[in-house]
């Protein structure tokens, strides 16, 4: 590996570790139901909070409220995947890189 390839690895690394620093502070916000349940997720996949309204909330419909609060999070959850990914494309051009992702 010559010195310019080196150099380039070694700057591909700082930005790569640069962008995760960056994504634990990143938010995204999903909303389901009307805004029924909010969820925010950090862009390295930790759940900040969740956000039930209390018209969400029917005793004698538990299921649908579980069903909200699941979508919700895993829409979060596809968000953050894609702030991640669209961020690491970013920097690699696109480039597939073992172990990462």
């Amino acid at each position: 590996m010559n010195k310019n390839m080196l150099r380039q690895a070694q700057q591909l690394q700082a930005s790569l570790a640069k962008a995760q620093e960056e994504l634990e502070s990143a938010l995204v916000e999903a909303s389901v139901g009307g805004g029924a349940v909010k969820v925010v997720v950090t862009g390295k996949l930790k759940i900040q909070s969740i956000e039930i309204s209390p018209d969400a909330v029917n005793p004698e419909d538990v299921e649908m409220l579980q069903d909200l609060v699941m979508a919700a999070i895993n829409e979060a959850l596809d968000k953050a995947q894609e702030l991640a990914q669209s961020r690491i494309n970013t920097i690699t051009g696109g480039m597939k890189i073992p172990g990462l992702m």
